[in-house]
């Protein structure tokens, strides 16, 4: 029998290396460095920002997403992936070579799966709450994750304006936001395309176009059903039945034939495969186990040492504070 959402417990899933690179470029002016005197600028905006989180939200369970630096099975399929990115500063790559240390020294936890990425933590996480039945918040500041809201699962995305004025996103939020489903996000995403991870979208198949087909339509297994069995006839009626109502254009034909392209559905279902994270992760949670990694609330005498290691006494006391207090559940 399923809890309410008020009864189940919290766990926090970290998109690290995207914090990471948001941090070095925000603080990199601050010059900020541990006490012993190596790079820590981005270290320290991570924590600070988690530190926020945990305060806002009083998780249970906090779990640190990274992502493999040494092999990458989406690489291995698709060598153009991430392809014209600008290269990493040698600071930032230091310090995300030092997270997983800094993160485990706290005894919080963190994941590094061979050849997979921090993507694939966050989607593992989402179905792991799912499975147990705790509520879920994933923390990033990529879109990546929205593929994974549900009942479940809500997405913060650290943007402009720190924790407070970060967008929070839940099915209805996100619907509101790009007018699909929760559930039709990924193929949402798919038919776009991800310029950042140089993925292509389908060609005449945009952020207008999509969420009409998805809404009317229902799922792109629907499309496609309708394409091989009827020759697109569902389609093409349900787009131009709303082109009348709304006093534009008729697009349906025009969408159909660009469906039907025989790259389309090819494009299609390769960004799927390379855009949906992995959900089968052994996240090494032991949330019946007191003190396990990744469990709040932590030890103060390691908590005072390793952040105090960043020689920010403000932030130290924050840690304190928020890390080695029971979760006290009144910010979900």
């Amino acid at each position: 029998m399923s809890s309410t959402a008020s009864e189940r417990r919290l766990l926090l899933a970290v998109d690290a290396p995207s914090l990471l690179h948001r941090n070095h470029h925000a603080r990199l002016g601050t010059e900020l460095r541990d006490r012993g005197g190596r790079p820590a600028w981005a270290l320290h905006g991570m924590l600070r920002q988690i530190l926020e989180v945990v305060d806002r939200f009083a998780p249970d369970a906090v779990v640190f997403g990274l992502d493999d630096r040494r092999r990458s099975v989406r690489e291995e399929r698709y060598p153009a992936y991430k392809a014209g990115r600008a290269p990493k500063d040698a600071a930032l790559v230091e310090q995300l070579e030092r997270a997983g240390a800094l993160i485990d020294a706290l005894g919080l936890h963190s994941l590094t799966p061979p050849g997979l990425e921090a993507d694939d933590v966050n989607a593992s996480a989402a179905a792991w709450a799912v499975r147990s039945d705790w509520d879920c918040v994933l923390v990033t500041s990529d879109r990546d994750s929205f593929a994974h809201i549900s009942d479940h699962t809500r997405v913060l995305r650290l943007i402009d304006g720190g924790v407070e004025a970060s967008p929070l996103l839940d099915p209805r939020r996100l619907r509101t936001m790009y007018g699909v489903a929760a559930e039709n996000y990924l193929a949402f995403a798919a038919l776009r395309g991800d310029p950042s991870d140089n993925l292509p979208g389908v060609p005449g198949i945009g952020e207008r176009t999509a969420p009409l087909l998805l809404e009317h339509l229902g799922s792109m297994a629907a499309v496609w059903a309708d394409i091989d069995h009827c020759g697109g006839a569902n389609l093409v009626a349900a787009l131009d039945s709303w082109c009348e109502e709304a006093g534009v254009a008729r697009i349906g034909r025009r969408v159909l034939s660009r469906l039907a392209a025989p790259e389309a559905r090819e494009r299609y279902e390769f960004n799927v495969s390379m855009m949906a994270g992995r959900t089968d992760l052994d996240l090494g949670l032991s949330p019946d186990v007191p003190g396990s990694p990744g469990l709040l609330p932590l030890d103060a005498d390691r908590v005072a040492r390793v952040v105090g290691h960043l020689g920010v006494p403000a932030t130290t006391d924050l840690a304190l504070r928020v890390l080695t207090e029971p979760p006290a559940s009144a910010g979900r």
